[in-house]
């Protein structure tokens, strides 16, 4: 059996790790035990009653942070012209066409979203096997392929939060920093679970969201009543 250092048992203590807590409680209870000597993440797991296998059971999307991520997001659009202009007076850290596909094809990805205009998937297609992987392809259904690049942008910089289930069944997402307020990481967390309520596919039967867990990048996870974060 693997054994704990003294942090992580005193972390543990005054958990009850079968009992379901309110949201409230559950996040000052993380808020206490997140003692790292940097800014931890406040990170949120839900257990869906899905099976991604099946096309018609995969959930997928993007959430709006009411109180931002607190992270610091750099931002890639692929566009030509006005759009590549509009694209760094919203603020985009990277901006490019043939130019960036070439950087990108070298094997240098310095960013963490990227955005494109419908004109460039063609050429952002050829990066399908560089970006998928990542997570970084730009896809319609969750906002980054968009002629609005102002708005893409400016979302993706204060603190726009995509989601895709995994294998498992899960969805994870960072939704705040231990330095946020109690209730602005309660709001966060509620407007994540909302949004993936929203995105509940056609196939999805019985109860969607099973289990609702957070933690911090250091502290130990604390098991969340549903009801009190659904309940938005």
């Amino acid at each position: 059996m693997a054994q704990h250092g003294k942090r992580v048992l005193n972390a543990r203590e005054g958990i009850d790790r079968n009992k379901l807590y309110p949201i409230s409680v559950a996040i000052s209870l993380i808020k206490d035990r997140a003692t790292a000597k940097f800014d931890e993440t406040i990170e949120v797991s839900l257990n869906l009653g899905v099976d991604p296998r099946h096309a018609d059971q995969m959930v997928r999307g993007v959430c709006t942070l009411p109180n931002g991520s607190g992270r610091t997001v750099r931002v890639a659009v692929f566009a030509r012209g006005a759009k590549a202009e509009e694209a760094k007076a919203a603020g985009a850290d990277i901006v490019g066409a043939e130019d960036l596909l070439e950087i990108v094809q070298g094997g240098t990805i310095e960013f963490d979203r990227c955005i494109a205009t419908p004109d460039m998937m063609p050429l952002v297609g050829r990066l399908g096997k560089v970006l998928g992987p990542r997570g970084l392809m730009p896809n319609p259904k969750v906002g980054t392929v968009t002629m609005d690049v102002t708005t893409a942008v400016k979302g993706a910089k204060g603190g726009s939060v995509e989601f895709r289930v995994e294998k498992a069944g899960i969805i994870h997402a960072g939704i705040g920093k231990a330095s946020f307020d109690a209730e602005k990481l309660v709001q966060n967390i509620k407007a994540f679970a909302d949004a993936v309520q929203k995105a509940r596919p056609t196939g999805a039967k019985g109860t969607f969201v099973q289990r609702v867990a957070v933690s911090s990048t250091m502290g130990p996870g604390v098991h969340v009543d549903p009801a009190s974060v659904l309940g938005a």
